[in-house]
């Protein structure tokens, strides 16, 4: 008996909690959709990452809108292992009179992009750098980083990265990364949109093969308490109208370009109220500590990896030209972080940096953690949050961060956000650390 299997394609938007969501159809009716799109409710947003919609939250039972999809960004490939095609389409939230629903976050980050193009001219270049582990394989033991550590998982690397290539996503890098069972995957740059759009993907088809194999891949920034942090680098450069490289100036500090340097003051003055929405859950902050590789301080480095902002190395052999390949890497952050969200609140705060010609802030070597509270005051180095409940403290009583977006996308955001801490009350570090491992 035979049996036969409708393709479908996956109509999908990103939540706060940072999980894709969506609607299937047929794929074949997918250009019939498009204009209308696929149905959805606005109380969706306040679901926490644990499937529990906060209560009380600003919608309640009723309202509707539609979920567009957005054809230019469909990601996909048969190369999974699943039964049929991987088929995700990123789509835009509206109203049903067709205007864009205010908390919608993909729109957020189209909002922010067009605001940056139209008041400097300058585009946004972006790459999400990911890590994450896998569970459930019988891998033998190898050392980090190593070509054996990559090769005793040649079923699975060689897979993803040959479906990500199918589905666009332009992979450049897997590695054995340094933690057990733990991997970072590299994509090409792209447009901030597009490179946003590429996160979710690739989070989706790794989790999707994962399981082909019967593993689980989790990109949750802790997994236990003492094991290493899974991270989401989100690199950056600008574009200037005529399509030249606008970051880097060999004159500059380190190489930044005077735009570049007020766009990272920009970033830096807002931390860190922004960090909740690219550092979004309870275990992001057992990972945000002093000499954990990943960032503590509003801090801009050349080459530094504890700096939130990190100036990257650059290649000048056999003269290549550092200006198409400079830029600059975002450290604070991680999967539970919506990449739509996180990437239009590094936008907003840039752009405020350039509206006002902000200095290029001192890049700072050296350990902020041995420094005494005068030199770090006087080189600008605040500590980031060191709680989840801390950072959204931070984020509420900013004079600025929080009119960037909605009053009543403010309000959902700080009550999933609640209801999600509500949740884990209680529960130990390992127990919350393993809550979100399940969860992401």
């Amino acid at each position: 008996m035979s049996s036969r299997h409708e393709r479908l394609t996956g109509i999908v938007t990103t939540d706060i909690a940072a999980v894709t969501r969506g609607r299937f159809i047929a794929s074949d009716r997918l250009e019939k959709t498009a204009a209308t799109g696929v149905g959805w409710l606005q109380a969706n947003l306040s679901l926490t990452p644990f499937n529990i919609i906060a209560d009380p939250n600003p919608w309640g039972s009723s309202g509707d809108l539609r979920l567009l999809p957005d054809l230019g960004a469909r990601f996909r490939t048969e190369n999974t292992g699943a039964t049929t095609p991987f088929d995700l389409v990123p789509g835009n939230l509206f109203e049903l009179d067709g205007s864009p629903w205010s908390c919608c976050t993909r729109t957020m980050l189209i909002d922010a992009l067009s605001d940056l193009r139209a008041e400097t001219g300058l585009s946004l270049l972006s790459a999400f750098e990911h890590e994450f582990q896998i569970f459930g394989t019988d891998f033998p033991a190898e050392h980090v980083l190593s070509f054996a550590g990559l090769r005793r998982a040649d079923a699975f690397t060689s897979q993803l990265m040959a479906a990500l290539e199918e589905a666009g996503v332009s992979p450049e890098v897997i590695i054995s990364e340094f933690g057990i069972d733990q991997f970072e995957v590299t994509h090409a740059p792209a447009d901030g949109l597009a490179a946003a759009d590429r996160a979710v993907a690739i989070r989706e088809i790794t989790r999707e093969i994962a399981r082909s194999f019967g593993w689980k891949a989790s990109f949750a920034p802790k997994t236990a308490p003492t094991s290493v942090g899974n991270g989401v680098h989100i690199h950056f450069s600008l574009i200037d109208a005529g399509g030249n490289p606008a970051t880097y100036d060999e004159a500059g500090p380190s190489g930044l370009s005077s735009v570049a340097g007020s766009f990272c003051a920009g970033i830096l003055r807002r931390l860190p109220a922004i960090t909740v929405l690219t550092a979004s859950s309870l275990s992001s902050y057992y990972r945000l500590k002093p000499h954990h590789w990943s960032s503590s301080y509003t801090w801009l480095g050349d080459k530094e990896r504890e700096a939130t902002l990190r100036i990257c190395p650059v290649v000048t052999m056999g003269g290549r030209n550092p200006a198409r390949t400079f830029n600059i890497e975002y450290r604070a952050a991680d999967a539970t972080a919506n990449p739509y969200l996180a990437l239009a609140a590094l936008v907003r705060a840039g752009l405020e940096g350039l509206r006002e010609g902000l200095a290029c802030p001192p890049i700072v070597t050296g350990d902020p953690g041995v420094m005494e509270e005068d030199e770090r005051r006087q080189k600008g180095l605040i500590r980031l949050p060191e709680t989840l409940p801390a950072a959204l403290a931070a984020f509420k009583a900013n004079e600025a961060v929080p009119r960037w977006f909605s009053p009543i996308f403010v309000e959902t955001f700080a009550g999933m956000k609640e209801a999600e801490m509500k949740a884990l009350a209680g529960l130990d570090e390992a127990a919350i650390c393993e809550r979100y491992r399940a969860a992401y």
